[in-house]
């Protein structure tokens, strides 16, 4: 499975953030309904913090969709 790469203009982002400009999620609520579920993770782990901040590397997936954070600083 192929890890796209996703580059933010600032050093962090907030989980419910990057799930939207990723693509992941269709807007706010879809982000909170995934985290809520347990369907997302950060570097292969759960996370139910929509307001968890993510860093330059940080691996999100949803389901079989997986995207890196780059830090375009």
């Amino acid at each position: 499975m192929r890890i796209r790469e996703v580059e933010i203009s600032d050093d962090m982002i907030r989980l419910g953030q990057f799930l939207k400009l990723a693509g992941l999620a269709e807007n706010g609520a879809h982000a909170r309904e995934l985290v809520e579920d347990g369907e997302v993770t950060v570097n292969g782990r759960v996370e139910e913090r929509r307001g968890a901040q993510l860093h330059d590397g940080d691996v999100i997936a949803v389901g079989a969709e997986k995207a890196r954070l780059v830090a375009n600083r």
